[in-house]
């Protein structure tokens, strides 16, 4: 995908990107909020360095690895794309508490629209201000949102240095195992013992 030159990146600030969802998604992902890379091209975690997509593609959560321009094939795989705040910023530093707060409520109400069964957040510290749980640790919470299943996962930006790749894969497998279809497991098992009592 090509760079965009720094001035429609200035310009697409405070711009949005359309959400990539439909109903009843096996998962719905939440950023915090747009760059300005993805709002200047309509694709979502578009930055160069975002490692979003190759962690999808690690954890099995995609057949494939993915553009950032394929991003509306996601649904097709039972998973979708959101934002806590709407408006594309230079970093997610920009977002205030509040917006953070207001946008908690409007997901609320997108979450009984559209009704995915998991809403996976990516940032635990964006979750922990838009939820007011301050404590709130990676991986699976406690508390559904407006009836959806929450899970929190690490930002997949190349500035959180925090984790590399294959942190991020181990964390969104997690995420994967949980929304893998009933009797997958039985399948792949099944599959692999076939394949070792298969003659040569």
């Amino acid at each position: 995908m090509r760079r965009p030159s720094a001035q429609v990146l200035a310009a697409a600030a405070n711009q949005h990107c359309r959400d990539v969802i439909g109903e009843e998604l096996k998962a719905l992902f939440c950023g915090i909020n747009p760059s300005l890379m993805t709002a200047a091209v309509g694709h979502h975690f578009a930055r160069p360095g975002n490692r979003f997509w190759k962690t999808l593609a690690g954890a099995q959560l995609t057949p494939r690895l993915l553009d950032p321009g394929e991003d509306g094939l996601l649904p097709e795989f039972g998973l979708g794309i959101t934002n806590l705040v709407a408006r594309a910023t230079r970093t997610a530093a920009e977002i205030s508490p509040q917006e953070l707060a207001a946008g908690w409520q409007s997901l609320a109400t997108k979450v009984r629209q559209y009704r995915p069964e998991i809403i996976a957040f990516l940032g635990i510290g964006a979750y922990r201000i838009a939820s007011g749980r301050s404590r709130a640790p990676i991986g699976r919470q406690t508390e559904p949102l407006a009836g959806a299943t929450v899970w929190v996962l690490p930002n997949p930006s190349g500035l959180n240095a925090h984790y590399q790749l294959p942190a991020l894969i181990a964390r969104y497998s997690g995420l994967a195992d949980a929304i893998a279809p009933a009797g997958a497991e039985e399948e792949e098992q099944r599959s692999r013992s076939e394949s070792i009592e298969k003659p040569a």
